[in-house]
């Protein structure tokens, strides 16, 4: 990185993956912030200070501040020393299967467990109403079963080991080929 009136300047290729990082996490519903700072840390060859980020990044220093802690909650960056300088340094997972891994565990927690337990107790509650229609009654079973199931998925691919997981999606739609012929639907 070269400073430029006292901001440092990334390599093109660095800025606009960083760029596009942040523009994905938007789109996932992450803080573009966050994700700027995620990718800024990932493609960085050392750890570096919150104030090395905001100077980088041109950000507010709060603003880095608040996102450090959402990417420590997600644990896909971590506190490291640096000898002989006192401030918090950071740096992010880099190996990409982790974070991966990371992600999907963090979105698990946050959005299909809850949709789980919202959905489970929707389904109880109308067993219990009358006034449900039969129509609206079977879609919320139906899906509370699809996001059992997806939650069922989660949790045995994270005990497939990274080498077979990494052939199950090489064969892509191959692996539609040894399931048992059966309906469509």
């Amino acid at each position: 990185m070269t400073e430029i009136t006292g901001k440092k300047k990334l390599p093109p290729a660095v800025e606009r993956f960083v760029l596009h990082w942040g523009d994905m996490g938007d789109e996932w519903g992450v803080n573009r912030s966050v994700s700027q700072i995620h990718g800024l840390l990932y493609l960085s060859e050392a750890p570096m200070t919150a104030d090395d980020i905001a100077d980088t990044l041109g950000m507010a220093r709060s603003n880095v501040s608040n996102s450090i802690k959402e990417l420590l909650s997600w644990n896909l960056i971590r506190r490291v020393p640096i000898m002989g300088d006192r401030r918090d340094h950071y740096e992010a997972e880099t190996d990409i299967w982790e974070v991966a891994a990371r992600i999907a565990a963090g979105r698990k927690v946050r959005e299909i467990d809850p949709a789980v337990e919202a959905l489970r107790a929707c389904v109880v509650d109308a067993a219990d109403d009358s006034t449900i229609s039969p129509v609206a009654s079977k879609r919320l079973k139906e899906m509370l079963a699809f996001t059992e199931l997806v939650d069922r998925w989660y949790s045995q691919m994270l005990n497939v080991p990274r080498p077979r997981l990494m052939a199950l999606m090489r064969l892509g739609e191959k692996i539609v080929s040894f399931l048992p012929v059966g309906k469509s639907r």
